[in-house]
């Protein structure tokens, strides 16, 4: 699945409200919700690199933010990921794509997905992987800046399924801690494949932090395979 646009679908599926080009770099900020939805996306010519990161420094740090870059093997100008490097911008999650077929279904049902996140999904969503106390509005803005499917089971785990024309984007995946080890996260992931292909999708794809060796383990038992990477480089405010 060489075809696979990281870079265009996920920030498509994860949209940041606030977006600048700049020469083909796209500056994302989301209020600091996420290094995802607040980083440049490199994906043009910008002229000379060196002057276009400061420009960036710049714009970040009028925000109070830090400076992070998304880095993908398609980031422009080819070299960028060096020169961060040298400029001493620390390398940071570095982070799988996982890809597979939809086929036939194979989900055992009670997972409810919805069109619209309720406050209990957001609010079990947030306690797992929340990592800012006062960003779940921005967090639900940025969800819902786009059509998704929100699953839920028994209140204890939840995931999310953004339909991309023939790409299902599979995020947000989360279990309460205290019902872990139990196959909540299959059933979930397997509930929104099987919406997916409702929705006219033909294959999905996730992203998972390489460090996360169960998350891994379960997606490559559901017939995952990489199909890229990504990283970010962040210099602090």
């Amino acid at each position: 699945m060489d075809d696979l646009d990281i870079d265009g679908l996920v920030a498509a599926a994860w949209p940041a409200p606030f977006s600048q080009d700049m020469g083909g770099w796209r500056l994302r900020h989301a209020e600091g919700v996420t290094k995802r939805a607040n980083s440049v996306l490199p994906a043009g010519d910008p002229g000379p690199v060196d002057a276009a990161i400061e420009r960036a420094e710049r714009f970040y740090a009028g925000l109070g933010l830090p400076t992070v870059f998304s880095v993908t093997g398609k980031a422009r100008p080819a070299g960028l990921d060096g020169t961060l490097a040298g400029r001493g911008y620390a390398r940071v999650d570095p982070t799988l794509a996982l890809t597979r077929e939809i086929t036939e279904g194979g989900g055992d049902g009670g997972v409810v997905i919805d069109d619209t996140p309720s406050r209990e999904w957001l609010d079990l969503w947030w306690s797992v992987d929340g990592r800012y106390p006062e960003g779940l509005a921005m967090a639900e803005k940025i969800l819902t800046g786009v059509p998704a499917g929100y699953a839920m089971l028994d209140g204890v785990a939840v995931g999310r399924g953004v339909p991309q024309g023939e790409w299902l984007g599979i995020y947000s995946m989360a279990v309460a801690p205290a019902a872990r080890r139990r196959g909540l996260a299959r059933r979930v992931l397997r509930a929104l494949l099987d919406w997916g292909r409702e929705q006219g999708c033909e294959r999905a794809y996730l992203l998972v932090v390489e460090e996360n060796a169960a998350a891994r383990a379960l997606y490559g038992s559901e017939g995952f395979e990489t199909a890229g990477a990504y990283h970010y480089r962040v210099r602090r405010k």
